[in-house]
């Protein structure tokens, strides 16, 4: 944690614009706060709405629940399914549970859910460039399991088998590194000529933008802090983005993780967030790094930001007036 007040060599703050919530997380945030005002408690959703804990920690307080599995979830309550998606198989689960279900699933990743589908039908092999483990693939490997191979590296693309050449295409999860996922295409495109690639790029606008964005900082920047969880797939590699363009780039969740140390020296620092982080979180760091201080804070525009998703029929008839936003701090 940083001593208001301490002596540093800091002089100005730059912000990078666009940070924050994407239209995704923001819609998922939205639909659970509107379902703990529509529907008697409790409201439970599967694995975390999104990956902040900070957000996290807010519903909980609040009475929400979180659950690994949809069988901690009592026959007829309300479940809302996270923004990352979630299988087939989940979904029967739910219906067979006759569970109230709200789908907070992103609709950028339903996009790719549903290009599995249309390969699958098609007779294609999948391969799946993405990170094991992770809840947006491990719902996207479910739209067609016995198609879809998941490619997670270079090495990967290199050595995979498929049984017809010819018969091959590739989707991407969506909150990857453009300059990770590059060299995995190439390297599936040179070994596969005719792969059929998706109809539009499939990572995210918003995780784009981020990292167009944090690329800018590092320009300018020696030291560049990302707020976001650990268990935050895009803001991890917005940290991968700063040190492939030359800064320094530490992930932290709030401003207590900040190390004195990464500071010292530091004139110019730069400052962003992943799609899930709060922006009062950001908010309270420049206020830590300001006090006491004659600090100049500029923010970097890169690109204009004004995507909005639709909320699904269960809670749209519910939304609040426009301006009164979601439960937590949303920059606009």
């Amino acid at each position: 944690m940083i001593p208001e007040g301490a002596p540093l060599a800091l002089r100005t703050i730059l912000l990078a614009a666009p940070r924050g919530f994407c239209a995704g997380v923001v819609r998922a945030i939205e639909i659970v706060d509107l379902a703990l005002d529509c529907f008697e408690g409790p409201v439970y959703v599967r694995r975390e709405i999104v990956h902040n804990r900070h957000v996290v920690r807010d519903f909980e307080a609040r009475g929400v629940r979180f659950v690994q599995e949809l069988g901690e979830v009592p026959d007829g309550a309300t479940a809302v399914f996270s923004a990352h998606g979630v299988s087939p198989q989940v979904r029967a689960d739910a219906a067979a549970r006759k569970l109230r279900v709200i789908d907070a699933t992103c609709p950028l990743v339903t996009k790719v859910h549903l290009e599995a589908v249309r390969f699958a039908k098609m007779g294609y092999e999948i391969l799946l460039v993405g990170h094991a483990g992770h809840e947006e693939v491990e719902g996207t490997m479910g739209e067609a399991a016995s198609q879809i191979q998941l490619v997670s590296s270079v090495a990967d693309a290199e050595s995979v088998e498929v049984r017809d050449p010819e018969r091959v295409a590739f989707i991407t999860q969506t909150t990857l590194s453009m300059e990770d996922t590059r060299p995995i295409v190439e390297a599936l495109k040179r070994r596969f000529p005719r792969v059929h690639v998706p109809t539009k790029d499939d990572i995210c606008y918003a995780t784009q933008n981020r990292q167009v964005a944090v690329r800018a900082l590092a320009k300018r920047a020696t030291l560049i802090l990302v707020v976001g969880s650990r268990n935050s797939s895009n803001s991890n590699r917005l940290v991968e983005e700063a040190v492939l363009a030359g800064a320094r780039a530490y992930l932290v969740d709030d401003v207590s993780e900040i190390d004195p140390a990464w500071l010292e020296g530091v004139e110019t620092i730069g400052i962003t967030s992943g799609a899930s982080a709060p922006e009062f979180l950001v908010n309270e760091i420049v206020r830590v790094l300001r006090a006491g201080r004659r600090v100049e804070v500029e923010e970097v525009l890169t690109v204009e930001e004004d995507v909005h998703f639709p909320l699904p029929p269960e809670v749209a008839g519910a939304r609040r007036p426009p301006g009164s936003g979601a439960s937590l701090p949303v920059r606009s």
